[in-house]
């Protein structure tokens, strides 16, 4: 593995690349990557950066994401079978047709979701800011799509706005059940239970902390407390035994793998970055409108 890492870092440098990697993605990765984070931090750096080369250990839409902030640098996906099964949830005609039984309502869409969804919204969001950026509108009523539960619990948070959820979800995170939660306390009556908001509302519920991705390993960073249940993808588990071992971290079940963020490896890296293949592309149209909804985000965000 040393030797790979050397190689692709050896690759970066001369081809002038950046590596940007989720933190659902297999941690080896890290040892390779730029900046590693959640979709609002990686979409940041996509934003800012003056690599020639973005290649995205991710899924599809984060890769569209940073071709679309990026149209004249080269974007690599090194597993093209690296999908999002919330974002193909909801199709362009399937947004159209929620939009006209909902009209004149603005429209926010996750950023689990295809730049050709993004170019029909209004506004982009990511689990860390969306609370923000459902608040920035000043709406009674918005339409959040695609993810219902990511919405609703936005609408509880904020308690004065009617947020009008299209019925999307994460396959994932839904595995994970309240009586998952509770047999966890019994088992560990010390720990404290970190859950992501694309959880079923009654697991959020039971939850001593909700939040993104990067919110969860803060919170487990800046905690007192030394023992934590966390309650979404196994990779944010990695990582938090790797860079706090003095604490305990419990995933919740051992099946909570999105299996599309596990696609890639080093060898996949190095071969992507390599030959520069699996380059993504967004049509102009689409990647022109889909950059309004994305960059108002990326200023809300500020």
């Amino acid at each position: 593995m040393n030797e790979l890492v050397t190689k692709i870092n050896k690759l970066k440098k001369e081809k002038n690349a950046v590596i940007l990697a989720h933190c659902y993605q297999n941690v080896e990765i890290d040892e390779v990557a730029d900046f590693v984070g959640d979709s609002l931090y990686l979409s940041q750096m996509a934003a800012k950066t003056s690599a020639d080369i973005i290649l995205f250990a991710g899924v599809y839409f984060m890769a569209q994401t940073a071709k679309i902030l990026n149209p004249a640098k080269k974007v690599l996906l090194p597993r093209l079978e690296s999908g999002c099964r919330m974002a193909d949830m909801i199709s362009l005609n399937q947004l159209r047709e929620f939009k006209r039984e909902n009209p004149d309502i603005p429209a926010v869409c996750y950023i689990n979701s295809t730049a050709e969804v993004k170019s029909e919204c209004d506004i982009c969001c990511t689990s860390s800011n969306a609370i923000k950026i459902v608040d920035s509108l000043k709406s009674e009523k918005v339409l959040f799509l695609p993810d219902t539960y990511l919405g609703k619990w936005v609408e509880k948070q904020l308690g004065n706005v009617k947020v009008i959820t299209y019925p999307g979800f994460c396959p994932t995170h839904l595995q994970i059940r309240p009586e998952d939660i509770s047999n966890a306390r019994k088992q560990y009556p010390d720990a404290l239970v970190l859950s992501h908001p694309e959880c079923h509302h009654t697991v959020t519920e039971l939850s001593d902390y909700v939040g993104s991705t990067t919110g969860i390993m803060k919170y487990a960073a800046e905690s007192k407390n030394k023992s934590f249940i966390i309650a979404t993808e196994k990779g944010v588990v990695d990582r938090l035994k790797r860079d706090y071992p003095e604490k305990e971290f419990i995933l919740i079940k051992d099946n909570i793998i999105c299996p599309n963020m596990k696609w890639h490896n080093l060898i996949d890296i190095y071969n992507s970055l390599e030959k520069e293949e699996h380059e993504i592309n967004v049509d102009s149209n689409i990647a022109e409108k889909a950059l309004k909804c994305i960059n108002r985000m990326l200023e809300v965000s500020k």
